[in-house]
């Protein structure tokens, strides 16, 4: 008979907050999180370093030397900058000179080798505060054509294909890039019906 009236009082005493909790509803103005991915800004850096230095050879007239480019998160624009000390040097000048260069470029993902790829590069800079007017003027001529064989389509990060397997078998696909404060964040969409 004690165990009638065990079953009924245990159910009645108080239980934990927690264990009575309904869960917080989703606010309904803000949609689903879709699954992402995020890059950290020192792989980006790594990744970067493994190009340089590079050589831009003018010939009969200097080379360009660009140093490995510090990159900038600009999370504003969606972007990066990336600056580089450029060393030049030849018979077109005295001596040699050390400069830099800004850039600005956006990203993309290259789906056939799985890649984030700079793009949509700018050119913000190509300084040497110790070259002449006239040779800076020569040096100027070469600037974008020496930022763009320097940064464009640098791969910035390469994901692996157990990155992709999750969202593979899900039926999704790299799309958007975003730039952060720490990094990357690359979300994945619905992959297009064939």
């Amino acid at each position: 008979m004690q165990r009638r009236w065990f079953l009924p009082t245990l159910l009645c005493l108080p239980l934990p907050r927690l264990a009575w909790a309904e869960p917080e509803p989703e606010a309904e103005d803000q949609p689903p999180k879709q699954p992402s991915y995020k890059v950290s800004a020192a792989a980006l850096q790594a990744a970067v370093g493994q190009r340089f230095p590079l050589r831009y050879p003018v010939p009969g007239l200097l080379n360009l030397d660009v140093q490995v480019p510090t990159l900038r998160l600009l999370p504003a624009q969606n972007r990066l900058g990336a600056e580089a000390v450029v060393e030049a040097a030849g018979p077109a000048l005295n001596r040699s000179h050390q400069g830099t260069l800004d850039v600005e470029f956006a990203l993309r993902y290259e789906a056939t080798d799985r890649t984030v790829r700079a793009h949509q590069l700018r050119l913000n800079r190509l300084q040497f505060p110790t070259l002449p007017p006239a040779a800076m003027a020569l040096i100027n001529v070469y600037g974008p054509a020496l930022a763009e064989r320097t940064l464009l389509e640098v791969v910035l990060h390469r994901m692996r294909p157990q990155d992709l397997a999750l969202p593979d078998g899900l039926g999704m696909q790299p799309g958007s890039i975003t730039v952060t404060d720490e990094g990357l964040t690359i979300g994945f969409v619905p992959k297009p019906l064939s």
